[in-house]
């Protein structure tokens, strides 16, 4: 089972819809169906990068058979995606 992980400090309106969007996605990436694909988000956490408080996200992928050979495709993915949503930037991720 796919497991996508977001922790943020920054606060999500509709943190459901995020985590729908983010679903999707995954199982795309994977090419899973996404009834298997779970995702846990966690907004306004403590959460301080490279000693500052700006805007900043930990994102963990995990899922069995997940293919090394793609980590650098699957962190492009996700870091644009978490920009394009939550307005962090990939460099914060």
């Amino acid at each position: 089972m796919p497991l996508l992980q977001i922790n943020t400090n920054v606060s999500i309106e509709d943190s459901t819809a995020l985590a729908k969007d983010a679903s999707r996605i995954v199982a795309g990436m994977l090419g899973k169906p996404e009834s298997y694909v779970m995702v846990a988000i966690n907004a306004e956490s403590s959460l301080i990068f490279g000693g500052s408080e700006d805007g900043a996200s930990h994102v963990k992928l995990k899922s069995l058979g997940l293919d090394e050979t793609r980590t650098a495709d699957y962190s492009a993915h996700l870091c644009g995606f978490i920009q394009n949503t939550l307005g962090i930037t990939p460099s914060r991720i």
